[in-house]
Parts: structure tokens; C-alpha cells; sequence
């Protein structure tokens, strides 16, 4: 694992200085309207162009973003190339200049391209985490990409990271809120864990033990339990949080079990099942997120799925229209758990590398460390809810600690067919039948910004 690139930005000049030249012809639009909150803390948006870019834009747009990358240099043509972009009035090219941030370690580029960015949204970014602030404000605009947005894109990451060219190509994916995780693909060979590797390394075919010789997890410890047709498995947190994706069989079914670290969201999806002529997808971490959430792809095909909804969105399993059915996912401590199913097996201390992170409780206690843009402002962006889409299709929200609260006392908690139960000191949805329906935990900014329509019990 990886928490940073060898930048391929070294040589960068100095006190890079903005030559002003003159360029006209925006087709400013009215901004969409907003929320009051996100008002209230981004400011109003600026005026948006719409239509093509200009051949002069153009051309200043392969030189500043896509030539810099590929000479791994900035120089005189990549300073004018900026200034020709700055005098467009085009907030949609902020995106590119986001995207470029996101690998510049040279603080005097950095700072040239955040100037640029501010004086194009018509409002101060800051230079602290620039990448950040002007992420936060196009998320929270919705400013619109720009015309020919992936081509670019591709061209900026695929310059760092060869293994990403499989990665950026066309789809039902929203590609201005990609950005790098900092960490590398992991695009090793399925049933290779212990190989090493730059990456976040997944567990293939992990090994297990029984609950009674598994002596190194603490009864406090958080685990992930997942229950497949009787047959009961944790997945510690502490393995889980360096591993961040496992693909299993429990119950006679093969999982793949992503967790997302930055939002608190372990879930577990059948890879098995498929239509005539689809592999079972491996699942495997891309180094890249969506809005905090990581942004994981089928091996076999390059194809890169919602991690939160299970839907492929790009390559040959979106064009089968693949969605993956979820098993629920119980967060609990091991005490509770292995007392409530004493038959369970558990995960081997080896996955854990030795490793004991806590992210919830370190480095994301004081909220979301990537872009995010506006969150929901129902609940604070940690508040843990218990998710689940009901037979309808609506999603709905459960605020956990108000959930617990009310399972203890007896109450019942029902929305439509869904019906909460308390399991092994976790809590899962079931239908009036007590059948599975796939629920899992997550923090409130993950669930609301996937699901922005959601509804939040109590209603």
C-alpha cells in the first residue's frame, strides 16, 4: 500500500507567471437553482457557458493540460495555454484544473492553478488543499463538465497511471466526481493475496478459522458479519480496512465484499448467478474514488461498478445491464457476535498485515478528507444509518443509534415491506416473511449523496 505517487511533476519552474492575453465569446447561461444550504455555504455559482469550446481553446486546453502531462514539464506555452483558459470565462474548465491539482506537488504551479480556478468561479479558493476547495464548490454547483470532458481526462491520469487506461472510457459514470484515492490500481491475478503489490491488495479464497482459535481478536473488536444460506463469517474491521475488498464463497455462494474506509460502509454482493456467457466479476480496487466512495472494477473485464448500488456502469458487463444482488451485512463487535453464532468462522490474523488502523476514530473523525461537495444536511456527514431499498424502490435511512434505541425497548420499526431486527448486537432489514433484504451500514453523507432521494425514518 501506497499513500502517495512518485509525482511525475518535479522540474516544474518557479514563480510560474500568467501572461494576460485577450479572448471573448462565452454564452453565459442563468445558474441552476440550488438548495438554500448549499447557498448558504458555497456561495451563488457563476454564470455558465454552454456550446463547444473554441479551436483556440482547444488548442490551449491539450497544450496546459494533456502536453504538460505528457512532457511532465510546464513551461511558457502551458503559462499562455492557462492565461487563453482564465480569459475564456468557462467555469467548466475548472474541472481540468481540479483534476490537474490532484497530482501537482509544486506549490507555485499550485498556486497558479488555483488562481486560475478562482478567477474563472468568480470566488477565492483556498490555497490550503486547493484540490479540495475547488472540488467542494464544482461538486456542490454542479458546474456542467466541459465538451470532449473524458478525452482530457483520460489523457491526465492515464500520463500517472499506465493500469487506468482500461479504467476511463465511456459509460453511464459521472467522471467529473472521479478523482484519485492516492493509492495504485490493484490489477493482480485472482487468487494471488499474498502477492505483492503497490496497492490496496485484495483477499482471494481468504483462509479461516473457527471462532474458538481465534484468540487474537479482542471481544470489543468491530467486525462485519455476513450470514449466506446458515452459514455465518466475520470480517474483522482491522483486516477489512487494510484489505478494503474480499472475494469469498459462504453458504455455497461467491461474494465479492468491498468496504469503503471513508464511508464507514462494508457491503457484500453475489458474484455468482450470472447470465450465460459472464464470468463471476472479481472485484478489485481501482486507486480511484466517487465523491469519498472507492470506485471498484471487474478484473476479468475492466468493468467499473457503483461500489454503493452495485451496477456496472462502464465496458461489457454494463452492457448487459449487470446489477448485483446485496447480502446484508451486520456491524457488530465479536463478543456479540460469536456468542450470538457460536458456529461462525472468522477471517485469519495474517490478512491483517500486521496492521490495526482505525479510521473512523483517526484520520476521518473530523469529517470527509476528500471532495465531497454538499451533504444532506438532515443528519452531521458521520451519523451511522442503516440503509436498505425497500420493494418499492424507495431507499430509506435508519438512523442507527435512534434504531437501537427503539429495537431494545421492543417497538417496532417497519417502512412498506421492510422490517428492522436486531442481529448479534447489529441490526438487520427483513421482510414480514424474515427474509434477507440486503441492508448495510454506512456514514449519512455516503447513503444520502447515493441515493439523494432517500428517506429518513422517521418519516
Amino acid at each position: 500500500m501506497v499513500s502517495a505517487l512518485n509525482y511525475k511533476f518535479r522540474n516544474f519552474l518557479m514563480g510560474v507567471a500568467i501572461a494576460l492575453l485577450s479572448f471573448g465569446g462565452t454564452y453565459a447561461q442563468a445558474a441552476t437553482s440550488l438548495p438554500d444550504y448549499v447557498v448558504e455555504q458555497y456561495g451563488k455559482p457563476p454564470a455558465i457557458p454552454s456550446g463547444r469550446l473554441s479551436g483556440d481553446l482547444r488548442s490551449a486546453v491539450k497544450m496546459t493540460f494533456v502536453e504538460s502531462m505528457k512532457q511532465s514539464t510546464w513551461g511558457r506555452d502551458q503559462s499562455l495555454g492557462l492565461t487563453t483558459i482564465t480569459e475564456s470565462k468557462d467555469p467548466r474548465l475548472v474541472w481540468l484544473i481540479s483534476d490537474m491539482l490532484r497530482f501537482v506537488s509544486d506549490r507555485a504551479l499550485n498556486a497558479t492553478l488555483t488562481d486560475a480556478a478562482s478567477k474563472l468561479l468568480g470566488k477565492e479558493m483556498s490555497y490550503q488543499n486547493s484540490w479540495g476547495d475547488v472540488t467542494d464548490h464544482l461538486i456542490a454547483w454542479d458546474v456542467p463538465e466541459p465538451p470532449n470532458y473524458l478525452k482530457y481526462k483520460r489523457e491526465i491520469f492515464t500520463n500517472i497511471i499506465p493500469g487506468w487506461d482500461k479504467i476511463f472510457v465511456k459509460g453511464d459514470i459521472d467522471w467529473r466526481l472521479v478523482s484519485w484515492g492516492g493509492v495504485l490500481i490493484d490489477n493482480r491475478a485472482y487468487d494471488t493475496t499474498d502477492e505483492a503489490c503497490n496497492c490496496i491488495p485484495a483477499a482471494d479464497n481468504p483462509e479461516v478459522s473457527n471462532a474458538k482459535d481465534a484468540k487474537w481478536l479482542k471481544d470489543s473488536d468491530i467486525v462485519f458479519g455476513i450470514e449466506v444460506n446458515g452459514e455465518y463469517r466475520a470480517y474483522p474491521r482491522q483486516i477489512m480496512e487494510v484489505r478494503e475488498m474480499v472475494n469469498d464463497t459462504l453458504g455455497g455462494r461467491d461474494l465479492g465484499i468491498p468496504y469503503c474506509t471513508l464511508c464507514g460502509a462494508a457491503q457484500a454482493y453475489f458474484t455468482d448467478r450470472m447470465p450465460a456467457g459472464v464470468k463471476r466479476p472479481i472485484l478489485r480496487t481501482s486507486g480511484l474514488l466517487s465523491r469519498s466512495n472507492k470506485v471498484m472494477f471487474d478484473l476479468n473485464t475492466y468493468s467499473v461498478f457503483d461500489t454503493f448500488l452495485g451496477t456496472a456502469l462502464t465496458g461489457p458487463l454494463a452492457k448487459k445491464n449487470i446489477t448485483l444482488e446485496q447480502a446484508t451485512v451486520v456491524t457488530t463487535d465479536w463478543g456479540t457476535w460469536k456468542k450470538a453464532h457460536p458456529e461462525t468462522t472468522v477471517l485469519l490474523e495474517r490478512y491483517a498485515l500486521g496492521r490495526d488502523p482505525d479510521f473512523r476514530n483517526g484520520r476521518d473523525k473530523d469529517g470527509p478528507i476528500f471532495p465531497v461537495g454538499d451533504v444532506d444536511p438532515r443528519l452531521p456527514v458521520h451519523e451511522d444509518i442503516i440503509g436498505v431499498v425497500t420493494a418499492s424502490g424507495k431507499p430509506v435511512a435508519f438512523q442507527r443509534s435512534i434504531a437501537l434505541l427503539a429495537l431494545r425497548k421492543g417497538d417496532e420499526i417497519a417502512v412498506e415491506n421492510v422490517r428492522l431486527k436486531l442481529d448479534a448486537g447489529g441490526i438487520r432489514a427483513v421482510d414480514k416473511n424474515g427474509s434477507d433484504l440486503g441492508s448495510h451500514q454506512a456514514f449519512w453523507f455516503a447513503w444520502s449523496q447515493f441515493h439523494p432521494d432517500t428517506k429518513l425514518w422517521p418519516m
